[in-house]
């Protein structure tokens, strides 16, 4: 989101932009919205999501009391969030509303449709969500992340663009590298660094993982930077070892690209955006999806097949070595790990944020028009 805001005002100076998102991450957007070329306000509406598990079948699900206790909840929610969303847009007044997705925009989308404002969405995600399927039907345009053929959205208004990224992501060189870990606080800047992103909430079984190997890959000669996650900091700050090469941080601000450009190898959960991020680095890769979320498991497979990440499960790297020899082997086989990144760098698209701006803008024009 932040990079399409950019380019958008990149593009048309006169920019005006608000972002709206539910409770949950309203401190990570205040904070990230900070570093918009453009002021934007952040607004919280009510939202709730419907809680289906990869896997887990429909008569077990519906079996689990307190899950439908919860889906029942959150349908009404929904309702007020589409309420609240009805009263921001009409005091507002946008030329256009963009998408990304995640729950909290069905709600907005959906009062966007009675006001008559245009609805463009992105789906970055190889495996299209529940809300995104919802809302193309009404879309003005849809930017999907993977190639239409994953999709079965209306082809006269889908557009292939990739998954939109801030354009400081590119390959570091040895030299910038090297910065970027002096920046991250490391003083030994041959040793290879780890880092470790369970997403902007934080992945239990990522931190769990983690926190038991810390000191046998320390031992190995590797250097850590964990991002935890704002939820599961003070639980993980708790039990780690006080290590010099080991560094605890909860959340990234900014900077994201100096985090991840200094790394050596990363350990990250299946998100679209952030793995499109990373092949733009094109950086070592170990991508633990979500069990519960078929969205990541589908991303995951996608680099899978294709040779360009290796993919664990959360019960391995919860409860074995499987991540220590994950990350030794990668480390150790030079020549192979040579060949993954320029198949997962493969996957990047540097124009993404242009090309969704454009369409964003594009449709923002035709209802002046009108």
């Amino acid at each position: 989101m932040l990079a399409v805001i950019n380019e958008l005002k990149r593009l048309d100076p006169k920019l005006e932009a608000a972002f709206v998102c539910d409770r949950a991450f309203e401190s990570q957007s205040r904070g990230l919205m900070n570093h918009a070329t453009v002021a934007v306000p952040v607004h919280v509406v009510h939202a709730g999501k419907l809680r289906r598990y990869h896997g887990v079948p429909l008569w077990k699900q519906l079996l689990d009391i307190p899950t439908v206790a919860k889906n029942i909840r959150d349908v009404f929610l929904i309702g007020i969030g589409f309420v609240e969303s009805l009263w921001l847009l009409g005091r507002f007044k946008p030329d256009v509303v963009f998408a990304k997705g995640g729950y909290v925009c069905l709600p907005l989308g959906y009062a966007a449709r009675v006001l008559r404002i245009p609805l463009v969405i992105h789906d970055s995600d190889t495996r299209p969500g529940l809300t995104n399927r919802l809302l193309g039907k009404f879309a003005k345009s849809i930017a999907t992340g993977s190639p239409l053929d994953n999709y079965d959205y209306p082809e006269d208004r889908s557009v292939y663009t990739g998954v939109p990224i801030d354009k400081a992501f590119h390959p570091f060189t040895a030299d910038e590298q090297q910065k970027a870990k002096h920046v991250l606080g490391f003083s030994d800047l041959k040793k290879p660094l780890i880092t470790v992103v369970g997403g902007g909430l934080g992945a239990e079984s990522i931190n769990t993982g983690v926190a038991s190997v810390s000191n046998k890959l320390v031992d190995q000669g590797f250097a850590l930077y964990h991002v935890t996650g704002k939820k599961h900091y003070n639980a993980v700050k708790s039990r780690a070892p006080k290590l010099d090469d080991y560094r605890l941080v909860d959340f990234v601000y900014k900077d994201m690209v100096t985090v991840l450009g200094a790394a050596d190898i990363v350990v990250s959960r299946g998100s679209a955006t952030f793995l499109q991020e990373l092949a733009a680095l094109g950086k070592p890769t170990i991508i633990v999806p979500a069990a519960h979320l078929g969205d990541q498991v589908k991303n995951a497979e996608v680099y899978r097949e294709a040779s360009a990440a290796v993919v664990l499960d959360d019960d391995a790297v919860r409860e074995s070595d499987a991540l220590f020899q994950a990350i030794t082997d990668l480390w150790e086989d030079k020549p192979g790990r040579t060949t993954m990144t320029k198949r997962f760098s493969q996957f990047a698209r540097a124009d993404a944020a242009k090309v969704v701006a454009k369409l964003v803008l594009r449709a923002g024009r035709q209802e002046r028009a009108l």
